[in-house]
């Protein structure tokens, strides 16, 4: 019988790193370490207890600086685009939750502020916003208008020099620990966006419990009851639906590469197990059926990889349309739930214990698969780029 091999990780056959420059490895490291220390040895606990220290990973992401990284200024660290991303695999692989406490504080809340709020607005809260100092949420989704953002009812309407908001707003990430609250709403001039500070009279956030998936994460409503603004608080230089998906696309650029963190850390767990796990005398990793679902998901990985990479290094180089940002989202997260449900046929019973991280992984992809743009929206993002035809409706 033929010794057996070192084994190699996956992502090595693909030679990856050589694809991605000394800075931005050396970012995508230090963020590996602080998974590693920080939040590997706790996830279990808190997913499986519906809670997270989401005030104290704040700070703690402040120090490391990976909140609003990829911005400039106020400060942020104006780290490359290819450099977040990596930040957002090595977060999602410790645990979807986690990412998207980043995602959502830096692209969709900070980055709001940063693109389209005044300088006021910037001066007060991105700074703080980046230390973790204060955290942010952002209210798109209402219970009826996932898909279709453009049908919200959340209503703002000018009392005088000021706004007077009313509506709610669904399924929040940071929504009940947030000290901003980015809010969308329909006017007599189109969609606005309002910077919300969440101690104002008549605003509630009530956090969505019972969850089966992204436990490990802090989920809520938004309550708005004539909620009274200056006029001051209005987003200036967003009007029309073009503004909060802008900050979209910016949170699902980091979702292209955070959902191979968690594919990724799925696929080295079932090589790990398949190698120690005995099965008729023999290491469950020497049987060929083992071996080539992992051969297959790890060329999944790959080539998830080289695509990510691939949109990093356009988006550095002058940004990528709304369209190639569903290329990535799409095919990412559709591969990466795959390749979490294989490695739980590998693991067997064990495979759904909190002991190992695949379900764990399998039930937040469930989440990510349909937050930010389901995959049925991205297809027909992707296929009105190529016909020409919108399909939405």
């Amino acid at each position: 019988m033929a010794r057996p091999t070192p084994p190699l990780s996956p992502l090595h056959l693909f030679d990856t790193d050589s694809l991605i420059g000394e800075d931005d490895r050396s970012i995508r490291d230090t963020v590996r370490r602080f998974v590693d220390d920080r939040i590997r040895p706790e996830v279990a606990q808190w997913y499986e207890s519906g809670s997270l220290p989401a005030r104290d990973l704040a700070q703690e992401l402040g120090r490391l600086g990976v909140l609003g990284m990829h911005l400039e200024g106020y400060g942020c660290a104006g780290m490359s685009a290819t450099a977040y991303g990596l930040a957002c695999l090595e977060l999602e692989a410790g645990d979807s939750g986690v990412r998207s406490l980043v995602s959502v504080q830096g692209s969709l809340a900070m980055f709001a502020i940063w693109k389209h709020g005044s300088e006021e607005q910037k001066q007060e809260w991105l700074p703080r916003m980046a230390a973790g100092e204060a955290i942010g949420c952002f209210g798109l989704t209402e219970p009826d208008f996932g898909s279709n953002p453009a049908g919200m009812r959340t209503r703002a309407r000018r009392d005088g020099d000021d706004w007077i908001l009313t509506g709610n707003k669904m399924w929040i990430t940071n929504g009940s620990i947030a000290d901003v609250a980015i809010v969308w709403a329909q006017t007599d001039d189109r969609i606005r966006g309002f910077v919300v500070p969440t101690d104002t009279p008549g605003f509630s956030a009530p956090e969505i419990t019972r969850k089966l998936s992204l436990r490990a994460s802090v989920t809520s409503e938004l309550v708005m009851d004539e909620v009274r603004l200056p006029g001051s608080a209005m987003l200036p230089e967003a009007a029309g639906l073009s503004g909060p998906l802008s900050c979209l696309n910016e949170a699902r650029f980091g979702i292209i590469f955070g959902a191979l963190g968690a594919a990724r850390d799925c696929l080295e767990t079932a090589v790990a197990y398949a190698r120690e796990r005995m099965i008729f005398d023999r290491p469950l990793a020497s049987y060929q059926l083992t071996q080539a679902k992992l051969a297959d998901m790890t060329l999944e990985l790959g080539k998830g990889m080289l695509l990510a990479l691939h949109l990093g290094r356009l988006e550095d180089e002058g940004g990528i349309a709304p369209a190639q940002v569903s290329l990535g989202k799409l095919n990412n997260v559709r591969e990466a739930i795959a390749i979490a449900r294989e490695c739980r046929t590998i693991l067997g019973a064990a495979g759904i214990t909190t002991e190992y991280p695949v379900m764990r992984h399998a039930n937040n992809l469930e989440s990510v698969l349909t937050y930010e743009g389901t995959s049925e929206v991205h297809q027909l993002v992707i296929g009105q780029a190529l016909t020409g035809e919108a399909a939405f409706r």
